[in-house]
């Protein structure tokens, strides 16, 4: 029987992950540890390996999964996104009326 891994489960403040984030993001990916990101004390978010993520939204929504295939052909051709234009995007959609 294979060995158990432990489950890692880190609370953290949001600004301390964003200072962290390439090292949040690494131990995440490599070492499956879970990290709950707070502000204020109260949790808003999470961090995890994207491959538990893609599972756990496979088994939510089965739909699901084809989202996820045609986004990775989608940036395997090269259409992705720089981060700064995705990110001007959603702070852009998230201040206009109704959202």
């Amino acid at each position: 029987m294979p060995a158990r891994t432990r489950l890692v489960i880190h609370r953290i403040p949001i600004t301390q992950a964003r200072i962290n984030l390439g090292q949040v993001a690494r131990r995440a990916h490599i070492n499956k540890e879970y990290f709950i990101l707070e502000k204020d004390g109260i949790p808003v978010a999470a961090i995890m390996n994207v491959d538990e993520l893609e599972d756990y939204l496979e088994l939510k929504n089965p739909a699901v999964i084809q989202q996820i295939r045609k986004s990775y052909q989608a940036y395997r051709r090269g259409k992705a996104s720089e981060a700064g234009k995705f990110l001007q995007k959603l702070r852009t959609s998230s201040s206009k009326p109704g959202k």
